[in-house]
């Protein structure tokens, strides 16, 4: 007779349901939001739980990680396969989903998310601080620009980039407001901060790739910088998670989706399910392959030649996904990118 239990996770509290093999509840209860709280409670309860569920989540990677080590069986569920099965639900409670995700627990109608490791996860966190950092200089700028424009200074290009036209905006063409140029001094002293922040992490992803060996072999191929191989080697986090290489590119988001239903059967745009910042890495490597010409002419010609028959967009996706693809069988063969396997 086995013994199931599931998690409803929150903030401050987490819902607690535990079940027998009949789907019979045996017991429920809130407990706080602690590994211990929650290892004590089902150690009290059901020493010999079969199985322990809890929705992926903002929280989920830290109480795995913090219930694996303390010898409960846990694992996560995708949360919108669950959401599908608790959304049937007329009255929506902590105690309800939990209840739910208990019943899915017990029948193995579930599919399991993969936790990564904790490098994958320090390494994500370095590449998204900086693209936020990135963000925000790119947000500053325009706000720059934009505000210049309301008193009728345009910004344009000038040789020297951004902050040459700004000091050279700041100490002339606004001498005649004097207002507002501690305004533009606050605005530009803020992007020289984020500058500077983004040149450190720059020079720690630097380092990260020079040590990390699967980052140096993913460099190998055309158009993949440090930030991009980070990125894929994060999102994959293990070569052998794939038996195909080829569900490379569907993991990413990079397939179209498929309708089928009677005589209805069409594909429609691509999932972009997946790690939206590596599928946006893969997406500025085809695009620099393919607009700055970078070698490997036999795959360009490639995608010039899907380019010919359905545009220059949808070429650009079908060279991501190519790379995406060919990425992880470099991992898997620990092989260095070679054009005449490719094409």
């Amino acid at each position: 007779m086995g013994v199931f239990a599931a998690l409803d996770v929150s903030q401050e509290e987490t819902a607690i349901c535990l079940v027998g093999a009949e789907g019979e509840i045996l017991a429920e209860a809130k407990v706080p939001t602690c590994p211990d709280a929650i290892a004590d409670w089902l150690a009290k309860r059901a020493a010999d739980v079969e199985r322990v569920g809890m929705e992926t989540g903002p929280l989920a990677v830290w109480l795995w990680n913090a219930l694996t080590k303390r010898r409960v069986p846990i694992i996560c569920l995708d949360a919108r396969h669950a959401n599908a099965v608790l959304k049937m639900m007329p009255n929506k409670t902590d105690r309800h989903d939990a209840r739910g995700l208990a019943q899915i627990v017990r029948t193995g109608w579930f599919k399991a998310a993969r936790i990564k490791s904790h490098e994958a996860y320090v390494n994500r966190a370095m590449l998204t601080a900086r693209d936020t950092l990135v963000g925000m200089r790119v947000k500053l700028e325009n706000e720059i620009r934009g505000l210049l424009k309301t008193f009728g200074v345009m910004f344009g290009k000038r040789v020297g980039g951004f902050k040459r036209r700004a000091t050279e905006i700041i100490t002339g063409e606004l001498a005649v407001a004097p207002e507002l140029i501690p305004i533009f001094e606050a605005l530009m002293h803020a992007r020289s901060e984020i500058l500077a922040r983004i040149a450190a992490l720059d020079g720690k992803i630097r380092a990260v790739a020079k040590q990390h060996g699967t980052v140096r072999l993913l460099m190998t191929a055309p158009g993949v910088g440090p930030i991009t191989a980070m990125a894929v080697t994060a999102a994959f986090d293990d070569a052998e998670r794939f038996n195909r290489s080829s569900s490379a590119g569907a993991y990413l988001g990079l397939t179209p989706r498929r309708y089928e239903s009677g005589e209805i059967s069409r594909n429609g745009r691509i999932s972009k399910s997946g790690d939206r910042f590596a599928r946006k890495c893969l997406y500025e490597a085809a695009n620099a392959i393919l607009s700055r010409k970078l070698g490997v002419p036999r795959l360009r010609e490639w995608a010039q030649a899907i380019a010919g028959r359905t545009g220059p967009r949808k070429a650009k996706v079908a060279l991501a996904r190519k790379l995406a693809v060919t990425l992880h069988a470099m991992w898997r063969t620990n092989t260095t990118f070679r054009e005449a396997a490719m094409a």
